[in-house]
C-alpha cells in the first residue's frame, strides 16, 4: 500500500509481457553536474550487439546543465553496451557520450579525451581496479540504519561485518552485485565499510577507456537499485562530519612492465613522477577541483593530507600505497587513494595514464 492507501501493482507481471519482437534500449548519459546520470528509452525492432547497432539520439539539454532553452538539443553518442537486469530478456542499457549542436563534446563529456589518450598509451596496456565507496542513506538524508537525531556507535566493528547492527543495505548490495553480473559490468567484488551504512565495490580489472565505462555503469545501476528499494545512495567524499570515515574511489593502476618480473622498479619510478605533479592530480581527483576532498583528505581517518604527497608499503594514511604482497612479490601495480568517490572515473585514468607513461598530446 501506498501512503494515499492506494495499491501498488506488481511491475513484475507486466514485464513478463511478450515484446512481441521489439528491443527497449535505455540510453545512460551523464549531465551537467558531472556526477548524476539521466536516461531514456528507445524501442527498436532488433536486437543490437554492438552500440554502433543504435542510433545517434538526442535529449533536452536546457534540463539537465547542458544547453540553453533556445537551443537544447544535445546528442547521444552510443559508446558501450550492456544486458538490462531490469527488463531482462533481449533488452539492453546503452552508456553514451554527450556533444552538443555543433559536434563538440560537452563539457562533462571527459570520455573523448580519456580515449584518445589511452589510445597512444595502449602499447603499456594500462590496467585499472577501481575502489568504489558509498553510503546509503534514508529518503530524509539520515545515513541508513543511524538512529535519528544520533549516532550509532564508533567507528571499529562496521568494517567487513556481518549482523544485526553492525550492516545496514545489505539487500541493496547483493542486489546491486548480482545486477552487475548480469549486465556484464566487471564488477570484482564488495564489502562493507568502516563507517556504518558505507559500502564499497571494486570494478576491474579493466584496460584503458572500459574502465570508465563500466565504473559509471555500475553506478548507474547501484543508484537504479536502490531506487527499488527506496534508499538514497550517495557519493559524497565526507558524508557526515567528525570522527567518520570519508569515501574515496582507491585507484589501482599498472603497465605490463609494473606486472611482468623487476615490475616494482616501474612502480616506483610511476610513484616519482606522479610525486612531482601533486596539485595536477588533486584538482582533477574530484569535480570540484579539490575542494570536495578537502573535507575528506585530512591525514585522518585512512587519507593522506591533501597538501602533501607520501608513498608507502602496506601504509593506508599515503597518498600512493605499494600493497603488501606486491612489495613482496616485486611487481603488480599502485593504489591512488587520493581520488574522492564522487570523481569522474574518466579524469581519473586520464591524469594518471598522463602522467605515469608520460603521454603528451
Amino acid at each position: 500500500m501506498t501512503t494515499t492507501g492506494v495499491m501498488k501493482p506488481d511491475a513484475g507481471r507486466y514485464l513478463d509481457l511478450d515484446q512481441c519482437g521489439f528491443v527497449q534500449v535505455m540510453y545512460i548519459w551523464i549531465d551537467g553536474s558531472g556526477q548524476y546520470l539521466r536516461c531514456k528509452t528507445k524501442t527498436m525492432d532488433f536486437e543490437p550487439q554492438v552500440p554502433s547497432d543504435c542510433p545517434i539520439w538526442n535529449f533536452d539539454g536546457s534540463s539537465t546543465g547542458q544547453a540553453t532553452g533556445a537551443n537544447s538539443d544535445v546528442y547521444l553518442h552510443p559508446v558501450a553496451l550492456f544486458r538490462d537486469p531490469f527488463r531482462r530478456g533481449p533488452n539492453k542499457l546503452l552508456l553514451c557520450e554527450t556533444y552538443h549542436y555543433d559536434h563538440k563534446p560537452t563539457a562533462t563529456n571527459l570520455r573523448k579525451t580519456c580515449k584518445a589518450v589511452m589510445e597512444l598509451a595502449k602499447g603499456e596496456y594500462p590496467w585499472f581496479g577501481i575502489e568504489q565507496e558509498y553510503t546509503l542513506l534514508d529518503v530524509d538524508g539520515h545515513p541508513l540504519g543511524w538512529p535519528k537525531g544520533g549516532y550509532p556507535e564508533p567507528q571499529g566493528k562496521y568494517y567487513c561485518s556481518v549482523g544485526t547492527g553492525r550492516v545496514y543495505g545489505r539487500e541493496v548490495v547483493e542486489a546491486h552485485y548480482r545486477a552487475c553480473l548480469y549486465a556484464g559490468v566487471k564488477i570484482a567484488g564488495t564489502n562493507a565499510e568502516v563507517m556504518p551504512s558505507q559500502w564499497e565495490f571494486q570494478v576491474g580489472p579493466c584496460e584503458g577507456i572500459q574502465m570508465g565505462d563500466h565504473l559509471w555503469v555500475a553506478r548507474f545501476l547501484l543508484h537504479r537499485v536502490a531506487e527499488d528499494f527506496g534508499i538514497v545512495v550517495t557519493l559524497d567524499p565526507k558524508p557526515m562530519t567528525g570522527d567518520w570515515n570519508g569515501a574515496g574511489a582507491h585507484t589501482n593502476f599498472s603497465t605490463l612492465a609494473m606486472r611482468e618480473e623487476g615490475g616494482l622498479t616501474y612502480i616506483y619510478e610511476a610513484i616519482e613522477r606522479l610525486s612531482k605533479v601533486h596539485d595536477l592530480h588533486i584538482k582533477a581527483y574530484d569535480p570540484k577541483e579539490g575542494k570536495d576532498n578537502l573535507r575528506r583528505l585530512t591525514g585522518r581517518h585512512e587519507t593522506a593530507d591533501i597538501h602533501t604527497f607520501s608513498h608507502g608499503v602496506a601504509h593506508r594514511g599515503a597518498s600512493v600505497r605499494i600493497p603488501r604482497q606486491c612489495a613482496e612479490d616485486g611487481k603488480g601495480y599502485l593504489e591512488d587513494r587520493r581520488p574522492a568517490a564522487n570523481a569522474d572515473p574518466y579524469k581519473v585514468t586520464e591524469v594518471v595514464v598522463r602522467t605515469v607513461c608520460e603521454i603528451q598530446e
